[in-house]
């Protein structure tokens, strides 16, 4: 059965690849792209979709433009630490022409509650960056939080954060969004760092792409290229770039892939850890687990399900 997916990015490089992973999945039907801020702004993050969608030839595939910024702020400014990992213009500094189509007119909130409702159980909501537009849906519908699929990238549950000892990017960007959801979410995959830190891809494999001689090949070597390097200075001991978001994608697709726990998640808003992901005690002994948190990944089948995905999508672009 096809899936019908939400792809919800701050289209960074790791962004840039689970697109890719999701136009290059046959078991997907891509509905719409939400464009989120994090790694870029909103307005970078909906160029850098439309750019990506372009140059697979995917123009059939609607952007949307969801909210600008954290819910108990009143503006976003891309932090230096992800300029340094994602660059300024958030895909590596690969340069892609702007796209010949603009954002749609509907807001990214507007177009997953619709969504929603139009597909019903074929489909799967996949937001890989902050959790803003995903709250504001739930906030927005009265049954989305209740029966909506949700494969998500962000937290760590069972390891460190990435930005400080408790706390994940994604998550950190907007806590009160990510304790929204995951306290109200029926239905809720946590794909975080203890899996996504895991699945690391090296130059071996952009060299692959390279030797395709296609722009999406040079493309993709360019941009996971300049994220290796980034990780050769934050993360030397891994030996590699973490392939986090397309983790997420590729779940939704096949759960299978990851072992999981089931929690009862809240995200802490209060310091000294803010952002931090954990099980709620309040709810430590109902019967249901609302969420299911992925501690272990089939790795291998994963990086080589991800190359040959994305090789054959560069190669016949």
């Amino acid at each position: 059965m096809t899936i019908k997916m939400i792809l919800d990015v701050d289209t960074g490089i790791d962004d840039a690849l689970a697109l890719a992973y999701a136009m290059a999945s046959p078991e997907v039907e891509l509905v719409g792209v939400t464009s989120t801020y994090g790694n870029v702004t909103v307005a970078d993050s909906v160029r850098n979709s439309l750019a990506i969608l372009e140059l697979f030839g995917r123009t059939d595939i609607p952007v949307f433009a969801g909210p600008t910024h954290a819910r108990a702020k009143d503006s976003f400014e891309v932090l230096e630490i992800s300029q340094f990992i994602h660059g300024v213009n958030g895909i590596g500094e690969a340069q892609l022409p702007d796209a010949h189509r603009a954002v749609e007119e509907a807001s990214a909130v507007d177009f997953m509650v619709d969504a929603f409702h139009r597909y019903g159980d074929e489909l799967v909501i996949v937001p890989v960056g902050p959790l803003t537009t995903v709250a504001a849906a739930m906030e927005a519908d009265k049954d989305f939080a209740d029966s909506a699929r949700i494969v998500m990238m962000g937290g760590a549950l069972t390891v460190p954060g990435n930005v400080n000892t408790c706390t994940e990017a994604n998550i950190n960007q907007d806590p009160e969004a990510a304790d929204f959801v995951m306290r109200r979410a029926q239905n809720l995959t946590m794909i975080g760092l203890d899996v996504t830190l895991q699945t690391l891809l090296t130059s071996k494999e952009t060299a692959v792409w390279k030797e395709l001689g296609t722009s999406q090949g040079n493309f993709l070597a360019k941009a996971t290229d300049f994220y290796i390097k980034a990780y050769e200075t934050t993360s030397p001991h891994l030996g590699g770039c973490g392939l986090h978001d397309p983790l997420a994608v590729a779940v939704a697709i096949d759960p299978s892939l990851v072992d999981c726990i089931g929690v009862n998640l809240r995200t802490d808003l209060e310091e000294p850890t803010r952002g931090r992901t954990i099980g709620d005690p309040e709810r430590l002994n109902d019967p249901k687990k609302t969420s299911q948190v992925a501690v272990g990944v089939d790795v291998d089948r994963f990086l080589d399900e991800f190359m040959t995905r994305l090789t054959n999508l560069a190669r016949s672009s």
